[in-house]
């Protein structure tokens, strides 16, 4: 007769859980990864999309934080960038739609927890027709991106410069620091 002892089972089952035990976490860290990566290059895609589209149509383009994907966060809730955002053609460049500007993209709320929000009072970056994105500080913004547990080993950051520059930069990088 053929079969399996129950030594063999426990022996199988022994090693089905260390290689689950293994494997488990290193799946979790790849998944929280390539959502971290995919939330904060949306953003920078959008921002270097609408650099582009300012200086390709010669008017001020404006990215901001929406969370109807129709108007611009004001107040407290433009700093929170989870919510959306949108890229639109703004011609008087008052960081609102007005009537008659096209918005030409729109990035819907994240389905999860994580928040992404500016570093200081920061609903809008706004591009001229030469490309360039006064901060009106002078000093570069964060925008920061913290996982739903707010793991630093996850917090990305956008840095957006006065000349209209934008790059990610991981957790203490970067001045001002990523945090």
């Amino acid at each position: 007769m053929a079969g399996f002892t129950v030594t063999e089972l426990v022996m199988v089952m022994t090693i089905i859980g260390i290689v689950a035990a293994i494997g488990i976490p290193s799946f979790k860290y790849v998944t929280t990864s390539n959502r971290i990566s995919s939330e904060i290059n949306g953003l920078l895609g959008d921002m270097q999309f609408a650099r582009s589209q300012a200086i390709k149509e010669g008017q001020t383009v404006t990215v901001c934080s929406s969370s109807d994907g129709a108007t611009c966060n004001i107040g407290p809730a433009g700093n929170i960038w989870s919510t959306g955002w949108i890229v639109f053609l703004d011609s008087n460049g008052n960081q609102q739609v007005d009537a008659g500007e096209q918005v030409i993209r729109v990035q819907p709320p994240f389905n999860g927890t994580d928040t992404l929000t500016s570093s200081v009072s920061y609903a809008a970056a706004t591009y001229n027709r030469m490309g360039y994105a006064p901060t009106y500080t002078g000093t570069t913004i964060n925008i920061n991106l913290h996982d739903s547990s707010n793991t630093a080993a996850w917090t990305r950051c956008l840095a957006i410069t006065a000349s209209g520059s934008v790059t990610t930069e991981q957790f203490g990088a970067g001045t001002p620091a990523c945090n």
